[in-house]
């Protein structure tokens, strides 16, 4: 329902000729354009998309490169999109809940290696699992969105507000033993009720003071609402389409096609609640590696990885092995080297960054449906991205 790391790990790694950007003589912005159109123009049907956005932040560059193509709505109606319309980021919503908790850990009030069992002991099952365990996908705790009866639900009531205890008690008590790296939205849920444990405020609260209204991260187009939102930020996204037939999503089967935008989030939370612009995660993004948000310990940890394969701790991710830190992701590939990133992916939105440590660029890349898994082709766009600004002598 959503995560998402594959689709980008999958793609990735494949040859972007298909959408290799072109070595005419063009300024960047207008290439990146380019890129952006060939790809709608391509991939339009296949992945029902009607949007794309872009924002590109280069060190000591005075502004971002901020380039929109297509139309709010499919079937080319709507208002042509800009930079400034919004999409739900889905997971890349999960760094914000790490960081929350990893500040609070540097304030004393909590240690990422305390458990379930001493901060939310109503889930005595899960008692020995840490908070760190919860952030890097260790924990062995199923995901409830992969439960059909749980999609079914909200298939059938998009406007239904669940609350955090509700959709963890859809898989609890259950776990996977030495199941290794295991994808949970749940084990994020968790860690949103640690934090409104540990400060005694709302989740919604802490993500505002902390982040979203902290001048010092100038995030201008940044929400987080834990159900509904209002019209005051709907009115500035882009319809979002629910396009994917793929077994897992079976319960959803009823919103195929269906524009989500007005539907609620209550199902994602700390998960994968926020809605943003790529021009905001750009600033989010380098303020994550880069910025004021951690200190040293805490940034260390965050960036600490684990293989996606097998769970267990490793250096840095290799062309074979893809890394997870605490909410955040590392690949590898010979094009690029090493390089942090998400693919946040709601039922509707899809919203990819990469942060490259070397050249210091940051990229965001918004899409507005969710395709079937094999339909989603953002990596190679992705790829023909970094063509793009490595053909220009910027990364």
């Amino acid at each position: 329902m959503i995560s998402c790391v594959a689709a980008f790990i999958v793609l990735a790694s494949v040859s972007n000729a298909q959408f290799a950007a072109s070595s005419t003589r063009v300024t960047l912005r207008d290439g990146l354009r380019s890129d952006l159109n060939d790809y709608l123009a391509k991939r339009a049907l296949a992945e029902h998309i009607s949007a794309l956005s872009l924002s590109v932040s280069l060190p000591g560059a005075p502004s971002t490169i901020n380039v929109a193509v297509g139309r709010t709505q499919f079937g080319g109606r709507g208002s042509v999109v800009t930079p400034q319309n919004l999409y739900q980021i889905g997971s890349n919503t999960k760094a914000f809940t790490a960081v929350a908790l990893l500040q609070l850990e540097a304030e004393g009030k909590l240690s990422i290696d305390q458990t379930v069992g001493k901060w939310l002991p109503q889930y005595p099952a899960w008692r020995t699992v840490s908070i760190r365990r919860l952030l890097n996908m260790t924990s062995d705790i199923p995901t409830y969105d992969d439960v059909f009866s749980m999609l079914a639900a909200y298939a059938a009531h998009p406007t239904r507000r669940w609350t955090a205890d509700q959709l963890v008690r859809v898989v609890y008590p259950k776990v996977k033993p030495n199941a290794g790296w295991l994808y949970s939205n749940t084990a994020y849920i968790l860690s949103q009720m640690i934090i409104e444990r540990a400060t005694g405020d709302t989740y919604t609260s802490q993500i505002n003071k902390r982040f979203i209204n902290n001048p010092a991260l100038g995030l201008r187009s940044t929400y987080y609402q834990p159900h509904l939102y209002p019209a005051s930020v709907t009115s500035q996204m882009v319809s979002g389409y629910f396009f994917s037939n793929d077994p897992d999503n079976a319960g959803l089967a009823p919103l195929l096609g269906k524009d989500v935008r007005n539907f609620s989030v209550s199902w994602a939370q700390g998960a994968g609640g926020i809605v943003s612009s790529p021009q905001d995660v750009t600033r989010w993004s380098r303020a994550l590696y880069e910025g004021p948000l951690l200190p040293a310990k805490q940034r260390r940890e965050l960036m600490t990885l684990v293989s996606q394969a097998t769970g267990k701790p490793i250096a840095a991710a290799t062309a074979k092995e893809h890394g997870f830190g605490l909410g955040v992701g590392q690949l590898f590939t010979p094009q690029t080297g090493l390089f942090w990133f998400y693919e946040g992916e709601t039922l509707g939105y899809r919203m990819v960054y990469a942060y490259l440590p070397k050249s210091g660029a940051v990229v965001a890349l918004g899409l507005n449906s969710q395709p079937p898994k094999k339909e989603d082709h953002v990596g190679q766009l992705m790829m023909a991205i970094f063509t793009r600004l490595r053909s220009a002598g910027k990364i």
